[in-house]
Formats: structure tokens, sequence, C-alpha cells
């Protein structure tokens, strides 16, 4: 079934504007004299990067434990736990920051003697959170009744599951990093930076960062009360690498502490000491670990694991990163290896789908997308709102229908709107149509009436251009200005490939003036260029763009390297071009 869109457009045509980033040059100035690289001195610099202690990427500039609320009171508890061999039950999240916490709280607790097993809730059964049918789950756990729930990137807003827990006498300690709401569960702890009170320099932590902080903080626990010597106990550093695969993939904030833990992670990966389920996610991704990166992680090794969450049982993406066998771990990466092309063939689909009804429909221009199909897959509807939202510019959300008969939603924004504000302005608006809802600036989930569909989308759309005061929108691209021609070169490239850029840190990209010399067109699609700026040649590729461009254009553009034949060489990733005056 075709999906619907009332307030649906015409052939929409995005058109970025390059702006460029505003330089701080006694910031720039101060990071050089330290030693760093001038041009990644100016980059790190245009990035609110203040003080060479912000580059500092080693362990002794990690932000101590201690300054976590809770955490010494939830390290006291959890020894204590181990000491009388108390049944511990770690209940996940079902996405990568879910699945690479749980492995990091599994690991790290049975290397320091504890019983424990994990849960991860059904997306399609029980939804997200420590639900009180979570918890009725847990009391008939196969690894036995427990004592203790523990819960990783999930907890802070599950009050009625915390209530339904101590009921059944289960105790409940929370790790999460979302934001609270305005009462805080009734747990036996609380770890997570973004509950009030908590003087945590880093707000933007992941949930595995979360729970890797709390496992340092047992481990310090036990070394006071002799347990271990003062520098004994399991090796935690060693699991980096899960810690950076975890935060890249749930797309925080790079700050510095973040930025540390990425680096730390990639260093351990770059060495091949690695957890096995890792190598063979790196091995069925075709991805070469020696030069592993953030880009791997968010975009070859993050999806495989998110691919479990959506289409089956997160539980096959936790076994990959707990077993230490390599010959199961390469069978489970090959699971979910053949889950993420059967993830990308159903949203290419519904994507397509999606894209037909938008084009066919009425010819009036709306502020956002609104899409359904009662046929289309629960786990993937988020990454179509995502594709949407990318080809339109505008707030997206895509709707598939729930076994309840209910519509299940997930939205994508872009930076004008925050998505949350407008579902709360929605449900005021229009009372008992939204059944539940949840989210974030920039990306959101509901539960919807189905038969109020289209009165929610009339509804949602005038909200957004409310909030925004605008009906359209454009992209920006944001760029860092000229690159320095002694910088155009390969081993620059490979400079900027060792750095963690990301959410909140984004890789550079240049603009300057060329002078196209040859074009032509790969497998139809992709435009491959030979670019001329003064003396400098360049082979460049804009991916599938497939128009061909005047002689003298305005791009920006990334600096890649390209390796063929043993010999490496500048590449330009082009990331917009148009006409520019000669």
């Amino acid at each position: 079934m075709a999906a619907r869109q009332p307030q649906c457009m015409e052939e929409v045509v995005v058109t970025p504007r390059l702006s460029i980033r505003s330089a701080d040059f006694e910031a720039a100035k101060a990071l050089e004299a330290a030693g760093i690289h001038p041009l990644l001195s100016r980059l790190w610099a245009a990035r609110g990067v203040r003080h060479p202690s912000e580059t500092q990427l080693i362990w002794a500039a990690m932000i101590p434990p201690g300054k976590l609320t809770h955490v010494q009171r939830a390290a006291a508890v959890l020894a204590d736990a181990i000491q009388a061999r108390k049944r511990l039950l770690i209940v996940a999240d079902y996405d990568c920051d879910g699945a690479t916490a749980c492995a990091v709280g599994l690991r790290a607790l049975r290397g320091m003697g504890a019983i424990v097993d994990f849960l991860v809730p059904n997306r399609f059964e029980t939804g997200y959170g420590l639900s009180p049918a979570v918890v009725e789950l847990a009391a008939r756990h196969h690894a036995g009744r427990p004592d203790m729930l523990i819960t990783v990137d999930n907890g802070i807003a599950s009050l009625d599951g915390v209530e339904a827990a101590r009921l059944a006498g289960i105790d409940v300690l929370i790790t999460d990093h979302h934001l609270p709401g305005d009462t805080l569960p009734n747990a036996l702890a609380i770890v997570n930076p973004n509950q009030p009170g908590c003087g945590f320099p880093s707000k933007n932590l992941a949930g595995v960062g979360v729970i890797f902080y709390l496992m340092l903080a047992l481990r310090a626990e036990l070394r006071q009360r002799g347990v271990y010597a003062a520098d004994g106990g399991p090796r935690l550093d060693n699991l980096a690498d899960l810690v950076a695969l975890g935060t890249v993939a749930d797309v925080v904030k790079l700050d510095a502490n973040n930025r540390l833990l990425v680096t730390q992670g990639l260093q351990k990966m770059r060495a091949g000491r690695m957890q096995p389920g890792l190598r063979a996610l790196f091995a069925v991704a075709g991805r070469e670990p020696r030069q592993a990166s953030g880009f791997d992680l968010g975009f070859a090794l993050g999806p495989r694991i998110n691919a479990a969450g959506r289409l089956a049982d997160m539980s096959i993406g936790i076994h990959c990163l707990t077993t230490d066998d390599e010959g199961q771990a390469l069978e489970l990466a090959r699971q979910l290896d053949a889950m993420n092309q059967e993830r990308r063939g159903i949203e290419a689909a519904m994507r397509e789908e999606a894209l037909a009804a938008i084009e066919t429909s009425l010819p009036t221009m709306g502020a956002s997308v609104c899409v359904y199909s009662p046929d289309w897959h629960q786990g993937v509807v988020g990454l179509v709102a995502s594709r949407l939202k990318e080809s339109y510019w505008r707030p997206t959300l895509a709707f598939a229908r729930s076994d309840e008969g209910e519509l299940r939603g997930s939205g994508r924004s872009i930076p004008d709107v925050h998505l949350r504000d407008v579902l709360d302005l929605v449900s005021k608006r229009h009372p008992g149509i939204i059944l539940k809802f949840g989210g974030h600036a920039m990306a959101a989930g509901l539960s919807l009436r189905e038969d109020a569909y289209d009165i929610f989308v009339a509804g949602f759309d005038a909200a957004v251009q409310e909030l925004s005061g605008r009906k359209s929108f454009d992209p920006i691209i944001e760029t860092d200005g000229s690159l320095e021609t002694g910088y155009a070169n390969a081993d620059v490239a490979g400079l900027l490939q060792q750095q963690v850029w990301g959410a909140g840190f984004p890789a550079p990209v240049f603009r300057d003036t060329f002078h196209v010399r040859q074009q032509r067109l790969l497998k139809e699609k992709h435009l491959k260029l030979s670019l001329e700026r003064g003396h400098q040649r360049f082979d460049a590729i804009w991916f599938n763009h497939a128009d061909m461009l005047p002689e003298q254009i305005d791009a920006a553009y990334r600096l890649d390297q390209n390796v063929w034949n043993g010999m490496v060489s500048a590449q330009l990733i082009i990331e917009y071009a148009c006409g520019a005056q000669g």
C-alpha cells in the first residue's frame, strides 16, 4: 500500500547554502604554540577547543568517576551484592549503545566475580525501558530470579517499572544518560550525568560511557575494601573498543571527554586488541581495523549491531560482543550482517514507496513530511524518516501499524525545529490523539490513534510552522573556508583521518573555487572530476550526483586519501558544488 501524505508536495529542490565557521585566532595560536599542527589548531579552535589540555586524549586526562552523582553509592551497592553472591540482571536497550553498554557491564562485572546475566526488551512486544512487563520477564529469567536489576542506557523514566520491581522484592540500580522527567524513579541509586544536581562536567556521556564509569568506580571500591591490590582488578581499559563503538553509534556530542574515550578505543582497534566480536564485525563489513575510524564505527559496525534490534532480537548483538570464541563471534557477526542486508532492503523499498507517494500527491508545499503505510516494518520507520528528511530537508515522521492497531511513528528533524517540542504542542492542541511520545530535538518516537492520522498530520505541520516561524527550510553546509595549498596533500588527509570527528565536532569541510578540467560519470550516478586550483590538480568525486558542472565551480569538499595499486594520493570528496563567477 502506498504511503499516505495528505499535505505532500510537488518536486522539491533542496539547495544548500554554504557558510564558513567563525574562526578563533587566539585559541588557534595557543594550540599551535603547544606544538599542535597548524591546520588542526585552526580546525579544533573553530570547534570550540580553547586550551591545549582539551586535546589530551590519554587516560590520565579523563574526568574522574567520582564526579558522577551517586557513583560511589552505586559502586558500594554492587560491591555488597558481589560479596553476598546476589544474582544481578542487566536490563539493556535494543540499540547499539544499549548493546555495548550491556557488554561492558557483563564483561566487567564477571571479571569482578559477579553472578550476572542480561535481558533486553523486544522492541515490538514490551517497548523501550524498564516497564512492569519487563520486570515480569526478569522475574522469570532463565538464569534464575534476580536480586537486583541494573539498567543500562534506560531507566531514568521508568517510574512504574522500578515500583513494580520493588513490589516484587527486586532492587533496581539505574545507569542512564537520557534527560529525566520531573520525578525520578525510586531506585537504590541513579547514575546519570543529566540528573538534577549532578556536577559531572560532561553531560554528553552515552549509556555505554555511564556504565564504564560505574565499573571504574566499582573496581576502586573493591580495591579500597582490599579485594584487590591498589592497582589490581580487571583491566577495564580493554573495554575501550566497546565504549568507542557505543559512543559513536549513539551520536552523542563528541566533547573532549568523549573524544578521549573514542580515541582510546580506536587505538585498541588499530593495534589489533579488541573483542572477538568487533574483529568479526570488521571482517564481515570488509573494513580494516588497522585503519579504524569513527566512520567505521558509525556506518559499518554500528548499523550491523542495530539491525538485530530493528528486525529481531538484540541479544544476538550482545552475544556477539561478549563471546570470547572467535568462531562463534564470526558466525554471529555473519547473522548480524545478513540482518543488516535485510534491513537495507526493507528500508529501500519503504523509502521508494514513500517517495512515490510524495511525488504523486497534492502539489502543496508543507513545512513537514509525514508518511504512513500499514504494511511497513516498525523497526525501520526511523531510518526511512531520516532518509526523507535528508531528501526534503523538512522535519519528517514515518509511521507503521503495530499489532495493537495503533500507529508507531519515528521522526527526524533539522536544526531549525525541536521535534519533541513540536509533538508536545500537538498533544496539547489535540488531546488524546497522541497516545505517548518521547525524544529530543533531532529525533523522537510516538504512538498514535490510527483514526487520528489525518488530524495529526495537519496539526503537526501547523505546529512546525508556529514554533519555527517558517514554511520552508534550506540546509546549510558549514565549511572551514579555504584549505591552504600547502596542506592539500595526501599526508594531511591521513592526519585528518586519524582524528576523531562526529556529532558536535564535525569532520572538516573546506570551500574553494576550482576549474573543472575533466568530468565523467561512473556507474551512471557518480561524477568523477579532475579539478585545478592554482598550480595544483586534484582527482575528485561527487557521489550520487549525475549532472555535469560548469567550467568554474565553488565547491564544498572533504580532503581524503585515495589508495590505488599501493600508491596514496589526495582525493577530494565533493559535498556540494555550484557555478562560480569567473
